[in-house]
């Protein structure tokens, strides 16, 4: 058997004519729900930006700048909290000694 005679075999024309028409169906569906059509690599096609869209990624920005301050805020509190702890009593209690005079 030829490959010529394997593709016009009913059974692989069958075969090809299904995979095309759940490809045609799975797409419609898509559209019909409003989600977004895609690439093969999973892009989308158009992508479309609402104003509620927007609206959140300006939030989550914003959200994540001040993470950001309180992540830098607790990194310094750490720090000192590691040089208190690994510190000698001595140099402690001097520097404590020189904040009350």
């Amino acid at each position: 058997m030829t490959f010529l005679d394997l593709m016009t075999h009913p059974a692989f024309i069958l075969l090809a004519l299904s995979a095309i028409g759940g490809w045609v169906f799975t797409t419609w569906l898509r559209v019909k729900h409003g989600y977004p059509l895609e690439s093969s690599w999973g892009q989308p096609l158009k992508p479309m930006h609402s104003n509620e869209q927007l609206e959140r990624l300006k939030l989550l920005t914003s959200e994540n700048a001040q993470l950001q301050a309180e992540l830098g805020a607790l990194k310094d509190r750490v720090q000192t909290l590691e040089r208190i702890a690994t510190d000698g009593g001595n140099r402690l209690a001097r520097e404590i000694d020189d904040l009350r005079h």
